[in-house]
């Protein structure tokens, strides 16, 4: 019951939370979410940082955040300043270059470390940094404010149905997925089902984002839905693979029936790069 309440609590607070930020602070290109996402990139990574060592591979919580934001922050400087686009790349470069050039400092005979330390450092300046960094992307889209609300409705009525479902319906077709045991195929198809709704009601109401022929709009919708919700789902679950490697329940305990930081937006992660393309492709 109490985590029915908290799960009520974040879905009734935090979308309208997110679609305020979204609405209300347009300027300099979502510049707010634009923030917003760097700083949940460097809890993330902090996060991971801490369940990848569980797998002997160390790299501090604090040095791990300043890598993880690293991909936001350029891109966030390239959006919202104006800064040329190849500002992402050449911070990659500094980070990069950091890790490999940290090892030089070892202690003498003691450079057991250098690669576990290697492999949690790029691990945390793509997960979720760089796929979050496509958020960042799709506020230079004219129609941003849309695009941002279409995005983050995909994924969160998915999550949110697709457990609803899961608890109704989901009784016997449980364990589809051994990563995540307790998830159910109702659960999946109904929030499969969902994010083809909100794309496609999208499409239908608010052409102006979309293409005005009314023919291609729709089954495009259609298609940004489907293929989204699939990368919402997968998102989930691959995440779920990381904490059933680290031997972790939660990603972290900073979200109230949620867990950690990761645990609320794997799938925004894993979807924002599919969703980015998609709807440049269709649109």
């Amino acid at each position: 019951m109490k985590k029915l309440v908290q799960r009520l609590l974040i879905f009734f607070l935090g979308i309208p939370a997110a679609v305020a930020v979204i609405v209300f602070l347009p300027y300099r290109h979502h510049l707010a979410v634009n923030v917003l996402v760097i700083a949940i990139s460097a809890l993330g990574a902090a996060e991971l940082a801490r369940m990848l060592k569980n797998k002997g591979l160390f790299l501090a919580p604090a040095e791990a955040a300043v890598l993880g934001a690293l991909s936001p922050l350029s891109m966030a400087l390239s959006v919202s300043f104006q800064i040329s686009s190849q500002i992402t790349p050449a911070f990659f470069i500094i980070g990069a270059s950091w890790l490999l050039a940290s090892g030089i400092f070892c202690h003498k005979d003691d450079f057991s470390g250098v690669i576990s330390r290697l492999a949690a450092g790029f691990s945390v300046m793509m997960y979720p940094g760089h796929f979050l960094s496509w958020i960042i992307r799709m506020c230079l889209f004219r129609h941003s404010v849309i695009i941002l609300l279409m995005f983050i409705l995909t994924v969160m009525v998915n999550d949110s149905i697709a457990w609803a479902a899961g608890m109704l319906l989901g009784k016997g077709n449980k364990g589809v997925f051994a990563v995540s045991p307790n998830k159910s195929v109702a659960g999946f198809a109904a929030g499969l089902l969902a994010s083809v709704g909100v794309c496609l009601l999208a499409a239908s109401l608010l052409p102006a984002a979309f293409d005005p022929d009314q023919i291609h709009r729709l089954p495009s919708g259609i298609l940004l839905g489907l293929f989204s919700g699939v990368a919402v789902i997968l998102g989930d679950l691959a995440e779920s693979a990381i904490k059933r490697s680290c031997g972790v329940k939660d990603s972290g305990n900073l979200m109230p029936g949620r867990g950690g930081v990761l645990d609320s937006v794997d799938s925004l992660a894993f979807t924002a790069p599919v969703f980015f393309v998609l709807y440049r492709f269709f649109f």
